[in-house]
């Protein structure tokens, strides 16, 4: 039989006498541990939730990956490039690119009776991935673009909407600005709302070939091509690749393509995000310390509190060592059914908001609707170990306190 287990069994269960202090104090000590894992679990699932929720958000109105003209263009009003089918099936081909599309754009005012409005068109053809707007759409329906006919249907935002006052049907007068002024009706055919007022103000969306027409441009000329792709974590990666491919083609007036990924293309956003990283690390980090002392204090007590038992065992010719390794039983037992406990409350709080959405947010202050919830079982698992490691190891040091008590003196302590 392992001694120092029996030993930490008796004393957890409370069949070694004392002052009795020990049952209050290991429920403390693992109500602290469960409440740790709640919240450092919670941390993570809506750091990482609202930092994939934003994300795909930006990704949706531009992609993950764009190659357009190289120039110094960073207007809305962008030089063309040659539309290149065999281009884009060497783009399809790089393992880990889901779709290539793409899209043409055109800066322009909306015109009502009583408003106007600068917006962008951003002109798209039928292989336009609609994913990320049918996720957003509020009425109506996407824009049908397989006829040989010229779609004269827009997808306008439920912000512009409302600013404009314009409902399903109603018709749209826009107004473009170059050598001449030029104007094109078009008929709200859907309306989006992303709850991003930065990107839902600025975008609407239109076939392809009324930008081309008003751009001047023919057929085959572009703005340029988006690319998105199945991993996020592999952007770089992936966008090394696009640009080595992209970098090697001169268009026939001989300038070249540039490539950038979403992160160059939105650099303050995802800078931002990157914050919440730090955010989520300084809560756990701060929420492992205080765990930790709330177990070493703990430890701590039962230590003084067994002062008596430990003389005796060591008067009985008990090691040091062997009761450092009972306390260190007693901590693993606390940390063991905190760890338990605490995930089971974390990963359920969490699952009950994913599918039910119970706790909602101010989208107009955080761009969502609800408390977004990613969990990746991964991150939980590494989390669990650290705090395991972390705690653990805190608890070398009042262990050691065992071997500076003496027999004679513990015996006699009262």
């Amino acid at each position: 039989m392992n001694f120092e287990l029996f030993i930490a069994k008796k004393i957890r269960s409370g069949g070694v006498t004392g002052k009795k202090l020990a049952g209050p104090v290991i429920k403390v000590a693992t109500l602290g541990v469960i409440l740790g894992m709640v919240v450092m679990i919670l941390s993570l699932a809506i750091g990482f939730g609202f930092k994939k929720e934003i994300r795909e958000k930006i990704v949706g109105f531009g992609s993950h990956i764009q190659v357009m003209s190289y120039d110094y263009n960073e207007s809305f009003e962008t030089n063309p490039i040659n539309f290149d089918p065999a281009f884009i099936e060497v783009l399809d081909s790089i393992p880990g690119v889901e779709n290539v599309q793409v899209f043409a754009t055109k800066p322009g005012i909306i015109k009502t009776k009583d408003a106007l409005q600068g917006i962008v068109l951003k002109g798209v053809d039928h292989q336009y991935n609609w994913s990320f707007i049918d996720g957003v759409l509020q009425k109506g329906e996407v824009l049908n673009l397989n006829d040989s006919v010229k779609s004269n249907g827009i997808l306008i935002s439920e912000d512009l909407a409302s600013m404009l006052q314009l409902e399903l049907g109603d018709p749209v007068r826009m107004y473009f600005f170059q050598n001449s002024i030029l104007a094109r009706k078009f008929t709200v055919t859907g309306i989006y709302n992303s709850n991003f007022p930065e990107f839902d103000k600025t975008f609407a969306y239109v076939d392809i070939r009324h930008v081309q027409k008003l751009n001047g441009w023919e057929q085959n000329e572009v703005s340029g091509y988006e690319i998105g792709i199945e991993d996020f974590n592999r952007l770089d990666e992936l966008t090394r690749e696009v640009y080595f491919q992209a970098s090697s083609r001169i268009e026939d007036d001989g300038s070249m393509m540039r490539t950038r990924s979403i992160k160059q293309v939105q650099p303050q956003i995802f800078g931002w995000l990157n914050l919440l990283d730090m955010n989520v690390l300084v809560i756990i980090v701060l929420i492992v310390l205080v765990a930790g002392i709330n177990m070493v204090s703990g430890l701590l007590i039962l230590i003084l509190e067994r002062t008596n038992m430990i003389g005796v065992l060591k008067a009985l010719g008990a090691q040091d060592k062997s009761l450092q390794k009972v306390f260190l039983y007693l901590s693993t037992f606390i940390l063991g059914k905190g760890l338990l406990i605490g995930n089971l409350f974390g990963l359920g709080i969490c699952l009950l908001q994913k599918y039910t959405h119970f706790v909602s947010l101010d989208p107009v202050d955080y761009y969502l609707e609800y408390v977004p919830i990613h969990i990746n079982l991964w991150h939980v698992l590494v989390l669990n170990l650290s705090v395991v490691a972390l705690t653990m190891l805190m608890m070398l040091a009042p262990s050691f306190l065992v071997a500076r008590i003496s027999p004679v003196k513990a015996i006699r302590f009262d």
